[in-house]
């Protein structure tokens, strides 16, 4: 399927068979896709922080234990 979509390219090599990634196609993907990225950059953004900041608390406090959590902080 990549193949006939242009994204990759594959060649020959004695009985293997080798792909590689085709960039153009990519690259028009990733222009069509700039239009939208303003909608989801600050979203993933707030999400990466929140992950790294959870990640930080398990680090110093140890496990959570959900039954010890307020409701609104449970998962």
């Amino acid at each position: 399927m990549l193949r006939e979509s242009g994204f990759a390219v594959a060649r020959a090599e004695g009985a293997r068979r080798l792909y590689s990634v085709a960039p153009g196609p990519l690259h028009e993907v990733d222009a069509w896709l700039e239009q939208f990225r303003h909608i989801w950059d600050q979203p993933l953004d707030a999400l990466a922080t929140e992950l790294a900041r959870s990640k930080r608390q398990r680090r110093t406090r140890g496990p959570v234990n959900h039954q010890q959590l307020a409701p609104e902080e449970q998962p």
